[in-house]
């Protein structure tokens, strides 16, 4: 009978400690997240509140006096609707090169009969330790004709070593005799490839994408350095652009609205608006690529894994 309710008594206090562990954990995980979503939600309530408000610092937790004109004033602004095509651009193209070109390199690093295999994987790593330099570099996309071109954004991105060390090392996790049995089937490398390597990758290439959408969606750089015509300027960039003009395009703003939408003091555009609102558009539409490569991301453990 003692012993029974010693044994209730440490049942009850390990499982007091096990109570108090994942209220802590809870609580530090909530409070992460909190810090971690917080920026977004300040921009999100700063750039539906009154614009006098949020230029002096006054929204901090709740949106106060909420309008919508900031998002129709900013979706007016010149080139705004074409930038956000091409960033839409680049970021599929960008993407689905930059996955497939990963899954093969990397399933071929793997492959014992390819020439050279070992020289060729070195010098492919060496490219992540040495980089030739800005102009070098500018040098050979105008001497290859990519300046002022679409293919300027997705070529140069194509070939990511980090990617394909990635997908070799994943390769290699899989049982080689799946690839054998393909093999004395008759099956070649490209078939083995498309069916038997690729489906079984699936994990390691939605993490892949999101990493190269998440990385396309947010270069402003090379448009800086590689275009000059309007038409190819991406939504990063022009948001680049606006948040060095946001007191003039502000003002620009004001002189297209109407007498009775300026008399509003609460809608009236502020450098503050234009930079809340471009931020907010700029940044919503990669938020939702995270749910989307998570949902293919649990599904492609599942029908990755090998059954028995």
């Amino acid at each position: 009978m003692e012993k029974k309710q010693a044994d209730d008594y440490k049942r009850q206090k390990i499982s007091g400690r096990e109570i108090l562990f994942q209220v802590c954990n809870y609580g530090i995980f909530g409070l992460f997240t909190v810090l971690c979503a917080y920026p977004f939600y300040y921009l999100i309530i700063n750039s539906i509140s009154s614009n006098v408000m949020s230029a002096n610092g006054d929204i901090n937790f709740w949106p106060r006096q909420i309008h919508f004109q900031n998002y129709k004033d900013t979706l007016q602004l010149a080139g705004l609707a074409n930038a956000a095509m091409t960033s839409v651009a680049r970021t599929v193209v960008g993407t689905a090169c930059t996955v497939l070109a990963s899954a093969f390199l990397g399933y071929m690093f793997t492959q014992q009969k390819m020439w050279h295999r070992k020289l060729w994987y070195r010098m492919m790593v060496i490219t992540m330790y040495f980089n030739a330099g800005l102009i070098p570099m500018f040098m050979t996309m105008k001497n290859l004709g990519l300046t002022n071109h679409f293919w300027v954004y997705i070529i140069p991105a194509i070939v990511q070593p980090f990617n394909i060390i990635m997908v070799k090392t994943y390769v290699e996790s899989l049982p080689s005799s799946l690839q054998e049995a393909a093999e004395m089937d008759g099956a070649g490398v490209l078939v083995r490839f498309f069916r038997v390597t690729l489906p079984l990758c699936t994990p390691i290439l939605a993490t892949i994408a999101i990493w190269a959408a998440v990385g396309q969606w947010n270069s402003f750089q090379d448009t800086l350095l590689y275009v000059t015509d309007q038409k190819l300027y991406t939504l990063q960039y022009i948001l680049y652009t606006y948040f060095n003009q946001a007191s003039s395009l502000a003002t620009l703003v004001k002189s297209s609205q109407t007498m009775t939408t300026i008399a509003n003091i609460v809608t009236a555009q502020t450098p503050t608006s234009i930079r809340m609102t471009i931020s907010v558009i700029v940044v919503l539409p990669i938020l939702f690529v995270y749910p989307m490569f998570q949902k293919y991301f649990v599904k492609g453990i599942m029908i990755g894994a090998v059954k028995g």
